[in-house]
């Protein structure tokens, strides 16, 4: 690392001393570098001003009470990390970063100014600005939960050691991702990969994914010869779908043969009502006979919409999966076809080198592929590629998993390329143009030839399958690979993946710690409550009482302890349990006021500002 030089001429015998001594200190192996000379400016600024969250409501979005409330926060990310620290310590599954790659082509500031491949100190940079967030987020992970960083050469080795030196307890894995094709032009080889470090707990085991060439998923309506209603009478009745998890729940009765049903989907309240009927209102038959779907339909099919219709699809092969390799090797990791363009269509600009939607939903997939609950954080957001995958995940399988992003406004990004992006992606946007997606892939070698007409039977089988899924199918073999795309033809509107979204700004109050100040922290502390309780939905707000709710929990603040007693009475009749933060200049405790309501035992109770200003002190010291 660069380090600054000294002029040992000028020490007294006592100052070489007590240099020699200090050296003798330091590690014998690992990272050394020069921090003190300039330390970041976002640093600094906490000494003297406490970050805290404001709403910017004009961007929120309100989609689907029943779905997630995503969040997003412009700021720098080491303030960010900081409030994060308060209301999320322990609590994130997966944190997903794609930092600078510290090339030296001016794709990173440092104290406001780019920091290019003259710069003497840049590694040195690097490394302060990744070691200051990466030792704040190691304190918003779960005991279990797993850090994803990506990176290329420039910083990949630096970057190894200062990982595990922050996280001791963690393995790191390196996986390598061919996200060019074309490669780069540079001196040497031409690069065309890049490294996702995951850092895993010792022993941890990831999730599988679906295997391509194994995948055997049939729509359970059936089709070719005998597939007409008429041809098993007994085989045609509804299936019925939970609105909810998209799971079967049952099957109704065969109808009589002068029933014939309004069309293929059929919306029955709180549960869907699926006939066998093909694309073009054709009477079919199942595949199964009601009793085995009643019995066995929740475990054995699954179901997926295809534009209007909701399809329910049968697995024929239960080897459909395989562990992730090390190596990532597709088309659809291309960050050129699955990312820049896929961003230019969004938001009808460039940005410079994001991720491939499906390498980041990979990444993800690897770790919470069951975990449909997870919370996920990205704190170089970028584009909102994560957003992007985390929504695509929750959309497959109904999940309700949540993220949390953080990026400045440098150059406009959050503004106009992360917000409206995930905007749309929520909402649904004009669209004119093909979305393609591997529906087929089997990478052949000799071993493989030997069953090659059982390969190519697979290929027809899968492009017979998914034939009224798409608009149209194209075979591919390139690079002794043998793939089939579906295609999707847009002409008007995409629909959006649902959701909802609360926009954060960082701000900031004073740090001396006043009776003045301690107001002014727990005013504006209302968004980092909320956030920390996950309660967004306005109950009651007055000068001195606040109450904010979610399906689970309520979260009541009190500015003023002389409130309590008019706060119990709204409160005696909630049948959730609630987080009351009471306003205290000490570190009060509150509870003995609360333990005569009925339900005490779903009260709890906390002082505030004195818990914020502890995690501040900790990590500002």
């Amino acid at each position: 690392m660069n380090r600054r030089k000294t002029d040992y001429t000028k020490y007294s015998r006592e100052e070489l001393i007590a240099e020699i001594t200090e050296l003798k200190k330091r590690k014998k192996y690992g990272l050394v570098w020069d921090e003190e000379w300039e330390l970041e400016k976002v640093v600094t600024q906490c000494k003297k001003e406490l970050p805290v969250l404001k709403e910017v409501k004009s961007k929120a979005i309100k989609n689907d009470p029943d779905k997630p409330t995503h969040i997003l926060i412009e700021g720098d990310n080491y303030h960010a990390l900081s409030v994060l620290n308060y209301t999320h310590q322990n609590a994130i599954d997966v944190i997903y970063i794609d930092p600078p790659y510290n090339t030296g082509a001016k794709d990173w500031k440092y104290n406001n100014r780019f920091v290019d491949k003259e710069d003497a100190w840049r590694h040195s940079k690097w490394l302060s600005m990744m070691q200051k967030r990466l030792e704040l987020a190691r304190l918003l992970l779960k005991k279990n939960g797993v850090l994803i960083v990506t990176i290329d050469d420039n910083e990949a080795c630096t970057l190894g050691l200062l990982l595990e030196e922050i996280f001791p307890n963690k393995e790191r894995t390196t996986v390598v991702i061919k996200y060019n094709p074309a490669g780069t032009a540079r001196n040497g080889f031409s690069r065309n990969h890049e490294y996702a470090y995951f850092l895993l707990n010792f022993g941890q085991e990831i999730e599988k994914k679906s295997a391509a060439s194994d995948i055997r998923d049939q729509n359970l309506r059936r089709h070719g010869n005998g597939a007409n209603r008429q041809d098993s009478p007994t085989m045609f009745y509804p299936i019925f779908i939970d609105k909810k998890r998209l799971e079967v729940i049952g099957a109704g009765e065969i109808p009589s043969n002068d029933f014939h049903p309004i069309k293929q989907t059929i919306d029955k309240g709180e549960y869907f009502e699926i006939w066998p009927i093909d694309n073009k209102d054709k009477e079919k038959r199942w595949y199964y006979g009601r009793e085995r779907v009643k019995l066995n339909g929740s475990r054995e099919l699954s179901c997926k919409w295809v534009k209007d219709r909701l399809h329910v699809y049968f697995h024929t092969d239960n080897l459909s999966e395989q562990k992730y390799q090390s190596v990532w090797i597709g088309s659809e990791f291309d960050a050129g076809a699955h990312g820049g363009s896929l961003v230019r269509d969004l938001v009808g600009q460039y940005f410079p080198f994001p991720k491939s939607l499906y390498a980041v939903k990979d990444c993800l997939n690897a770790i919470i592929k069951k975990n449909k609950n997870a919370v996920i954080l990205d704190f170089f957001a970028g584009s909102g590629t994560t957003a992007h995958a985390v929504l695509e995940l929750n959309k497959e399988d109904n999940g309700t998993r949540q993220f949390i992003l953080v990026t400045n406004n440098e150059n406009n990004i959050m503004t106009e390329v992360c917000y409206p992006r995930i905007k749309r992606v929520i909402e649904g946007y004009e669209f004119e143009g093909n979305e393609k997606e591997i529906v087929f892939e089997n990478k052949l070698n000799l071993t493989k030839l030997r069953k090659a007409d059982e390969i190519y039977s697979d290929y027809l089988e899968k492009r017979e399958n998914n034939k009224d899924q798409f608009d149209e199918l194209k075979g591919e073999f390139k690079e002794n690979t043998l793939k089939l795309y579906g295609i999707k033809k847009y002409d008007g509107f995409k629909d959006g993946l649902g959701g909802n979204l609360k926009y954060f700004k960082t701000t900031f109050i004073p740090a001396k710690a006043t009776d003045r100040n301690k107001e002014k922290l727990t005013k504006k502390s209302v968004e980092m409550l909320c956030l920390k309780e996950n309660t967004f939905k306005s109950v009651l707000e007055s000068d001195n009482i606040k109450i904010f709710k979610n399906k689970d929990h309520y979260t009541g603040i009190l500015f003023d302890e002389q409130k309590i007693p008019e706060f119990k009475e709204q409160i005696k009749d909630f049948d959730l349990p609630i987080s009351v933060y009471v306003f205290s200049l000490g570190d009060d405790d509150f509870a003995e006021e609360f333990s005569d309501l009925q339900d005490k035992d779903k009260v709890k109770v906390y002082s505030i500002p004195a818990a914020i200003l502890r995690v501040y002190k900790r990590i500002f010291r």
